[in-house]
């Protein structure tokens, strides 16, 4: 579950359309209008989101051609205007072509277009709720203030720096343990024997913490003490290694410019999973089995042992 919300957190993010824009330069999809100013009072400068062209009578404006900018890549969205503007309009254009052609063909009434269309409505809402569920609580102020709560002025994380020599077998590995022992040269045996593509700088890993290694790696690394190196293989899923510490730090805390995209879109989940759980309170789930049956209380238990004879 914790999965599917991460990946439901995803791919919820382009309905955080202010964010976007902070980010990318590219401008919400549909700009909000001001509410009317009182006659006595100097009216607000409006957003101006200019008529571009018509197809059958349906408006194509700028907000439209930057809903379809949020779709492309970044190094697309990054042309000048006068070259994605005329693109974009082009899009839309061919666009709404198709969908005159297709409703002309009554494709809006066929069962399966029907569904895909209900399916994008419903993901328009979803996206819409969060937009303004979540979206005004994720500002640079609260995520500064995260930053300062959680890693500011906090001691750094510790580093290790070590090499690694990984072979495909534990006798291969425990040879050249032996070979270790014996007084070779550890930067030279990796040159030698390691399959890892590190293997060319001797196997230097650089610094790295703890979890950016698999867990049986770090298990081993950060127990050594600088200069040894580990007496029996370590297996992972890559193969076996022979591990040496080479140094120990602690890391300085990221700046705020580098924790940003992590704590933002940390907070972006947050957010989107307290909508979940208040949306969850709001209906009934009836659940069936993936064959259409009515779920059992004694559905999924475990099958009694079959008796004996």
């Amino acid at each position: 579950m914790r999965l599917f919300r991460l990946a439901m957190a995803t791919s919820m993010l382009a309905s955080l359309p202010a964010l976007a824009f902070a980010q990318t330069g590219t401008a919400p999809a549909k700009p909000a209008t001001p509410a009317p100013a009182p006659a006595s009072a100097a009216a607000p400068a409006r957003p101006v989101d200019a008529l571009l062209a018509k197809v059958n009578g349906a408006e194509i404006r700028m907000s439209d051609l930057q809903a379809l900018a949020q779709s492309l890549p970044e190094e697309a969205r990054s042309m000048p205007p006068q070259q994605l503007i005329p693109m974009l309009l082009e899009q839309a254009v061919d666009g709404k072509a198709l969908v005159v052609m297709a409703r002309k063909d009554s494709l809006d009434r066929d069962p399966l277009v029907s569904r895909a269309m209900q399916i994008a409505s419903e993901r328009a809402l979803q996206s819409a709720l969060v937009s303004r569920e979540v979206g005004p609580s994720i500002t640079e102020a609260a995520v500064r203030a995260k930053y300062d709560a959680e890693i500011a002025n906090k001691p750094g994380v510790e580093e290790v720096r070590a090499r690694h020599i990984l072979v495909d077998s534990e006798e291969k590995a425990r040879k050249l343990i032996a070979d270790l022992k014996a007084g070779a040269d550890f930067a030279t045996v990796a040159k030698d024997n390691s399959t890892d593509p590190g293997a060319a700088q001797g196997g230097d890993l650089g610094f790295f913490k703890a979890t950016d290694m698999l867990p049986e790696f770090s298990a081993a690394a950060f127990t050594l003490k600088i200069g040894d190196f580990t007496i029996d293989p370590v297996q992972t899923r890559y193969g076996w290694h022979v591990i040496k510490l080479e140094e120990r730090r602690n890391a300085a805390a990221p700046t705020f410019e580098q924790a940003y995209p992590e704590l933002r879109q940390t907070m972006i989940q947050d957010g989107i999973n307290k909508v979940l759980t208040k949306a969850r309170t709001l209906v009934k789930v009836e659940r069936f089995n993936q064959d259409g049956s009515v779920v059992k209380p004694t559905d999924g238990a475990t099958p009694p042992p079959p008796a004996k004879k």
